[in-house]
């Protein structure tokens, strides 16, 4: 999936919008890496306990986004941005929200191209045509087992 900032993505047009997307968490703190923070903040400097529960805060709600633009169809989140605020004194909410869309790249020759999309148009041209969904789900047939056991 495509994520960008940007409320467009060069090289590509937006063909389908389908709505505002997010992913959302709300996590307590770590009551140990609370007080090793502390200590670390009276010297001043990264504090890597919370700088990595942050990161993997924004992983989680940005999975969760991702997901929920898939589910609508999507292919590309737009405008994606990050909000981050303290809920009471132990509580951090963290949220990741965006534009889905169904975005086409531009072939060779159309006004907008990039390389990139010349060169996306010109992969999916080369690869084979997906099957269609069968409109009716196939039942299953079990293997018909072997007239004569193997013998090892």
């Amino acid at each position: 999936m495509l994520i960008v900032t940007s409320n467009e993505i060069p090289g590509h047009r937006i063909d389908a919008v389908f709505g505002e997307v997010m992913g959302l968490t709300v996590r307590s703190r770590d009551i140990g890496s609370q007080m090793l923070a502390g200590f670390r903040s009276l010297g001043g400097g990264e504090l890597p306990e919370m700088t990595k529960a942050l990161y993997e805060s924004r992983q989680e709600v940005m999975a969760r986004m991702v997901n929920e633009a898939q589910q609508r169809g999507a292919n590309a989140i737009v405008a994606m941005r990050f909000d981050t605020s303290e809920m009471g004194t132990n509580w951090t909410e963290v949220c990741a929200y965006g534009t889905a869309v169904y975005v086409l790249p531009l072939g060779e020759g159309e006004p907008g191209a990039t390389g990139q999309s010349v060169y996306l148009t010109k992969t999916a041209a080369q690869q084979p045509a997906q099957p269609q969904r069968p409109e009716q789900p196939q039942q299953f047939t079990p293997p018909t087992p072997p007239a004569q056991p193997h013998q090892f």
